[in-house]
């Protein structure tokens, strides 16, 4: 098993944002010190919900300040990006971390494309061109492109990424048909905070799909995304991060920091209009569910190594900073959970190679 974080950055109004980025590099660090494997930043635009508008540049930020750590962003948002462009700095990345970079990929968020003017359709062919342009600016020396987005003339990537043919990518996949789509393309699987039930499937069909075409080089690798707090207690535990994970779903639905008071009830509400929380989730959900792990150190080794079970992954990340949560907060959990959890749990079989 392989563990990481998967960080926003959310808003936090009584928190000055240069504050903020540096809590996080702070985090970050803090997980290498304590064995975590990979840390991953979302790409979110014009929103509270996360400050992160560049990961690559957190990356960037870290490339010195870590040596081991593999660093990704999840996703690039491609329909927003000229791919010719982001395939050299993915490039740069690589060389300055060494080769540690992963490589996420994905559509975005509909309402970001739309404050850009891009309807649906526009940006699904956006990111199909995008993608194909980057595995040919990454594999061939020098290509010529012509599509309806973009178009390119004797074009070549410099520098090259280290790694060969390139870095791993990553698809976040949310609906039922992803999993056997990213399979196809050679990629690895990125699962969100859906119901452990829906990742069992998912990764599941991702590994047949795989296993029917033979298990052709690139991909093969699966990583499940869970909210993670650990406290001394189940009971503080559930106090302390039951509002914060509240106001995250609160940030995702609103875009910016509602100030009028909310509480725990408002859960369902927050959550309803995602497909896979069928009726929201509320704080029983999310136990029966299994999006978050939550509780003391041994509440949380129980259920971790129950999803693991389940689901198989090849890594289980977690974001262990949401809604208000202070940083002492935050780097308190992380620090319960790798020298109390992570050490019963790094010895448990997954379901395909292990590493990216």
């Amino acid at each position: 098993m392989r563990f990481g974080t998967f960080s926003y950055n959310q808003a936090r109004p009584w928190v000055p944002e240069p504050q903020s980025f540096e809590e996080l590099l702070e985090q970050i660090q803090l997980t290498e010190r304590l064995g975590f494997d990979e840390a991953w930043f979302a790409e979110h635009h014009h929103s509270d919900y996360g400050m992160l508008a560049s990961p690559n540049l957190i990356i960037a930020a870290l490339a010195h300040r870590t040596q081991r750590l593999r660093l990704g962003n999840l996703v690039n948002a491609l329909p927003l990006h000229d791919p010719m462009r982001l395939a050299e700095e993915c490039a740069i990345l690589d060389v300055l971390t060494g080769g540690r970079l992963n490589v996420g990929l994905g559509r975005g968020v509909p309402r970001d494309d739309l404050k850009h003017g891009l309807d649906r359709n526009t940006a699904q062919a956006r990111f199909e061109e995008g993608a194909e342009i980057l595995r040919r600016a990454w594999t061939e020396d020098t290509f010529t492109y012509a599509g309806t987005a973009w178009n390119y003339v004797d074009i070549s990537c410099r520098p090259r990424p280290l790694q060969r043919p390139h870095p791993p990518i990553y698809y976040g996949a949310t609906s039922p048909e992803s999993p056997v789509v990213v399979a196809r393309r050679g990629w690895n699987l990125a699962l969100s905070r859906q119901p452990i039930a829906n990742c069992v499937r998912a990764i599941a069909a991702y590994r047949a799909e795989r296993a029917a075409l033979g298990d052709p080089p690139g991909g093969g690798d699966a990583i499940m995304v869970r909210e993670i707090y650990v406290a001394d207690t189940d009971e503080q535990a559930w106090a302390e991060a039951g509002p914060e994970i509240t106001r995250f779903w609160q940030l995702a639905t609103d875009n910016h920091w509602c100030r009028e008071p909310i509480t725990t009830d408002d859960l369902p509400r927050f959550t309803k209009r995602f497909a896979y929380f069928p009726g929201g989730l509320t704080l029983k959900r999310i136990d029966e569910w299994g999006t978050s792990l939550i509780g003391s150190p041994e509440t949380v080794t129980k259920k971790a190594r129950a999803m693991i079970e389940m689901a198989r992954p090849d890594s289980l990340v977690g974001l262990f900073s949401f809604g208000g949560l202070g940083h002492a907060q935050v780097t308190r959990s992380i620090e319960l959970f790798a020298t109390r959890v992570m050490p019963f749990l790094a010895a448990e079989p997954v379901g395909s190679r292990h590493g990216p």
